[in-house]
């Protein structure tokens, strides 16, 4: 791709390193372009879209009542990085990091285990997900869906809410 200006900065942070993007004199509108044969670079993106499914939306009262008592047919997921559950995180939760292990609930139940050192949530649970303030817990119960599971729920105010309520905060 050839650009210049604003337009060939965005594609080139879209792309860092790519010699892909060059500039060129006399801007997009009369580009002089010359002949090149460019490669193809393949990236994948998990976006939240919207969806048909019903997702159940929990409040603090809920997920507090959910950290206090646990349930085998419940999961609590927390979706952010491990060095931000390190910091603290809702009790009984289990940390899956949907930025650097957006596949985890697309492995098989063995793999799963020996990457994450627990079990894979079965299909017949209910995932219960949130993350620091409801974004990424969106996009993760989305991937949900996508590899089968029937019951996802969010917690929306996810961490950020958890703490402005005074929920208590457990450690690894």
């Amino acid at each position: 791709m050839i650009a210049r200006g604003a337009l060939g900065y965005v594609l080139r942070q879209q792309a860092p390193g790519s010699r892909q993007v060059r500039s060129i004199h006399g801007g997009v509108t009369r580009p002089r372009v010359a002949p090149q044969a460019i490669g193809q670079v393949a990236a994948i993106r998990w976006h939240s879209v919207p969806s048909d499914a019903v997702t159940k939306v929990y409040d603090f009262s809920e997920i507090k009542s959910f950290a206090d008592a646990p349930s085998k047919d419940r999961v609590l997921i927390d979706v952010r990085e491990p060095s931000e559950f390190a910091a603290g995180y809702i009790p009984n939760a289990i940390n899956i990091p949907l930025k650097t292990q957006a596949d985890a609930l697309f492995l098989p139940a063995d793999e799963f285990e020996d990457k994450f050192g627990f079990s894979k949530p079965s299909a017949d649970q209910e995932v219960v997900f949130y993350c620091k303030s409801g974004v990424r817990s969106s996009a993760a119960a989305q991937l949900a869906r996508t590899v089968g599971y029937k019951n996802v729920s969010e917690y929306r105010g996810s961490w950020l809410d958890w703490e402005k309520n005074g929920g208590k905060a457990s450690k690894p």
